[in-house]
């Protein structure tokens, strides 16, 4: 089975090819391209239209190499400039088309599990606890595990590109401004000392392309091999920089100009971590988040989906009632399947998820759990989640009850509706917190309206779930798309 990941990085995009062997994947075909999607960002954050249009182009040049390979096969994420772009929707919507496949952003501590996943998955592997660092182009993951599990993964916002843009905007390479620029992502990544300091970790490997050209640039410089990055050695290259005095005049053996061209602020940033962390020494890793992206998917192919231990683990934190949630979600998707039996199998696992989730917020409150609910399923750090999947699951959250308003713009869109209309009538079904029979029904969508027909008499012996029908009914009916109940 082929596989494919997209890293739509602050700095670069790379495809990743990957075949399928039983549990363990063979790299295949790479494609890199220079984007520099963080040099594209005003003072506002925003992505500025010339570089949406670099990416898209760049983007249709890689759907030529993925065109034909179904959509669970293919993986593409955002990071660290998307996180924070205001105006990530609009790029989204335009680059989806151009790459043919939908793209997540992911938060930075999803980012930070990738990314180790991959590099374990790259390396001799070890029982002993290790570090991962990884220099992208605007924010740095630092994460420590054990095997092929995280323990702690934080995301930094100090990258080559942005540092770069920072510190060395008028291009010179001195002493004053490597020092500023170091001392500057020092103080980011300070606080994480007492969780990823040299206490905690035996060996330490590194997965970037700052990383990697670091160690291309002193095998060339015969400094030593490239397998090992040392403290004096990135003192080395830091002087090395600073000799030719101005970015433009960089012509580093073996590192391409577009790489060399951010190199100043990676190198920076990477003294920070090796001098703020207690580094002696760091082996560059082949593996990173595209490789993490892919083992994810083959993981979820291979029904090992993490998402599931995902939230399994967060009913038990909130003590949610797991019978409950097993019924309306049982009841949920039988609904569903009449309003949208075609529905992809990532689509029906959101509506699973919601359900599963739907009373985490019993955890706060029982008035507006739904709203608390949304809240946290919405901002907390969800192992194997994008912050797509979490906000799409959210919504459901917060549209299982109450007016309808609240989630209007999700109402526009014919599947989320139908999902959220399955939801509801799932809840109001297992009101009373008692197993359930439901009697024969047919539920149909059409054209802005929805017909729900129950067994009369079946009704008629249960008026309370007959008055909440009424009320739901009257609640759609505000929104323009009508629910009538009907008996069969």
């Amino acid at each position: 089975m082929q596989l494919a990941a997209v890293d739509l990085g602050s700095n670069s995009f790379r495809l990743q090819m990957g075949r399928a062997d039983g549990r363990h994947i063979e790299l295949q075909g790479y494609w890199k391209e220079t984007v520099r999607l963080a040099a594209g960002t005003g003072a506002d954050r925003r992505i500025s239209r010339k570089a949406i249009e670099a990416a898209c182009e760049c983007l249709a040049r890689m759907n030529e190499r993925l065109r034909g390979l179904p959509p669970e096969q293919v993986r593409a994420v955002g990071t660290q400039t998307l996180r924070e772009a205001p105006n990530s929707d609009e790029f989204l919507l335009e680059a989806q088309h151009a790459l043919g496949y939908p793209i997540d952003i992911v938060s930075g501590r999803e980012e930070a599990r990738l990314t180790f996943e991959g590099c374990m998955h790259s390396v001799p592997p070890s029982k002993e606890p290790r570090l991962v660092v990884d220099i992208g182009g605007a924010s740095t993951e630092l994460i420590v595990g054990q095997g092929f599990e995280p323990r702690a993964a934080e995301s930094f916002k100090v990258g080559c590109v942005n540092t770069t843009l920072r510190f060395f905007r008028d291009g010179v390479l001195d002493r004053a401004s490597f020092r500023k620029a170091q001392v500057a992502a020092a103080a980011e990544i300070e606080e994480a000392v007492s969780v990823f300091g040299r206490a905690h970790w035996q060996q330490a490997f590194g997965a970037s392309g700052t990383i990697g050209a670091a160690a291309e640039l002193i095998r060339q410089v015969d400094w030593g091999d490239g397998t090992m990055i040392t403290a004096d050695m990135v003192l080395n290259l830091r002087q090395l920089l600073i000799e030719y005095g101005e970015i433009r005049k960089l012509k580093l053996p073996g590192i391409k100009p577009e790489r060399a061209q951010v190199l100043p602020g990676g190198i920076a940033v990477l003294g920070a971590v090796f001098e703020t962390l207690g580094i002696t020494e760091l082996a560059p890793a082949r593996g990173g988040l595209r490789l993490g992206l892919l083992y994810d998917l083959l993981g979820r192919r291979e029904r090992r989906d993490l998402r599931d231990a995902t939230v399994a683990r967060l009913q038990r934190r909130f003590d949610v009632d797991r019978a409950q949630a097993q019924q309306v979600g049982r009841i949920a998707r039988e609904l569903h399947d009449a309003l949208d039996p075609r529905a992809g199998e990532e689509e029906v696992k959101r509506l699973a998820w919601a359900a599963a989730l739907h009373e985490v917020g019993f955890a706060i409150s029982h008035n507006d759990h739904h709203k608390h609910g949304a809240y946290l399923v919405g901002n907390a750090d969800l192992a194997g989640f994008s912050t797509t999947d979490q906000q799409r699951i959210a919504t459901l959250v917060l549209a299982q009850r109450g007016n309808l308003k609240k989630v209007s713009e999700a109402l526009q869109d014919p599947s989320r509706a139908a999902k959220i209309l399955a939801l509801r009538l799932a809840a109001i079904f297992c009101h009373a917190r008692r197993p359930v029979q439901l009697p024969k029904w047919t539920l149909r969508a059409s054209r802005d309206a929805y017909e729900l027909r129950l067994d009369g008499d079946w009704l008629g012996r249960h008026p309370l779930t007959q008055f909440l029908l009424d009320e739901e009914a009257a609640q759609w009916d505000k929104t323009g798309l009508r629910l009538t109940i009907k008996p069969l």
